[in-house]
């Protein structure tokens, strides 16, 4: 099952309490204050990890706790710092408060840990605070208690491309012919109800991550359909590939698909359509000629890349990776140039 919104409940360990102790042996001449200080709290970490892809567990555990300093003891003894609580999480996870939009943290890199909650600071025993003038001191510090909070975790998937469209466009079908993903493939709409991911292979041994988003349509910002809660998963996307249907019994007109979906995505996010884009003609296997004629014209008018293919015979899938990968490998140089 695939989960991309969780809260948890988090609680730093307490502190442990300073010791109150004096030693007095027969075989000590200076005895005095031995009350050793406490333990301080175990920290709340968060860390991402490639091992999840889903924040199901945070489904049925939402609560975690740093282990409590113990308390310091007689003859100078500290007490022992409580247990650190490390979480894991999916790549692409981002922090929030809960309540708010503030973010905290967005652990968009695998293995990135970051502190969530700090334990709280072990009380000082009646050692020290020995002087020359006190040398007996009844003065005892108890542990702080360990920050708590309250936080609200967002999935957004990490994939190179996303591929965006209406319902019942074949993007499921060609996720399933270009990688090992195997979604839910049916002859209504909205068939996929969660993003799918897939690892897709072409020359030289390389790879690049796709994106397979539930279907949209006119008003899904609104609500509509399944509404825009699955576009976040594009957001850091460095390619959108909207996949048009071209066949005969395809609906609506593909160039007013294509102006539909972009409209979506510019009301979800402007920065959306600064991204670049490849148009791909599906199931033109079965096209209608007057269709497909107006979306290239309607791409060429627009000097919009237009790549032609059909998930079910496999006819333009090499020449449409090789387009994908040709644009990857621009934005990469591109931002190394930027940077």
């Amino acid at each position: 099952m695939f989960i991309d919104h969780a809260t948890i409940q988090i609680k730093a360990g307490d502190g442990g309490n300073g010791c109150l102790a004096f030693r007095r042996e027969k075989f000590v001449p200076r005895g005095g204050p031995s009350g050793g200080d406490g333990g301080h709290g175990g920290h709340v970490f968060v860390r991402s990890t490639v091992h999840l892809n889903t924040l199901l567990p945070f489904r049925y555990k939402r609560h975690f706790k740093g282990g409590r300093g113990r308390h310091g003891e007689g003859s100078n003894r500290h007490g022992r710092n409580g247990q650190d609580t490390v979480i894991e999480v999916p790549v692409g996870t981002l922090i929030y408060h809960a309540g708010s939009d503030q973010l905290l943290f967005d652990l968009d890199e695998a293995d990135r840990q970051v502190c969530v909650a700090h334990g709280g600071r072990g009380g000082r025993g009646n050692a020290a605070f020995a002087t020359s003038t006190n040398q007996a001191p009844r003065r005892i510090e108890e542990g702080k208690p360990g920050e708590e909070a309250h936080l609200r975790l967002e999935l957004k998937v990490l994939a190179d491309v996303g591929l965006v469209g209406f319902p019942n466009a074949g993007k499921s079908t060609l996720i399933s012919r270009l990688s090992a993903a195997r979604p839910k493939i049916a002859d209504y709409p909205f068939t996929t109800l969660t993003p799918n991911l897939g690892v897709v292979e072409y020359h030289d041994y390389s790879s690049f991550v796709m994106a397979d988003i539930p279907g949209l349509i006119g008003g899904a910002h609104q609500g509509s359909g399944l509404g825009d809660q699955f576009l976040r998963h594009v957001e850091r996307s460095r390619l959108l590939v909207h996949l048009i249907d071209v066949s005969q019994a395809g609906q609506p007109d593909p160039v007013e698909a294509f102006r539909t979906i972009n409209r979506e995505l510019e009301l979800y996010d402007s920065q959306m359509l600064k991204k670049p884009m490849l148009v791909v003609a599906s199931k033109i296997d079965s096209a209608d000629p007057q269709r497909l004629q107006r979306l290239e014209e309607f791409c060429r008018r627009r000097s919009l890349p237009l790549e032609a293919i059909s998930a079910v015979s496999g006819k333009g899938l090499q020449r449409m990776k090789d387009s994908i990968a040709a644009h990857l490998k621009k934005a990469d140089r591109e931002k190394e140039t930027a940077s």
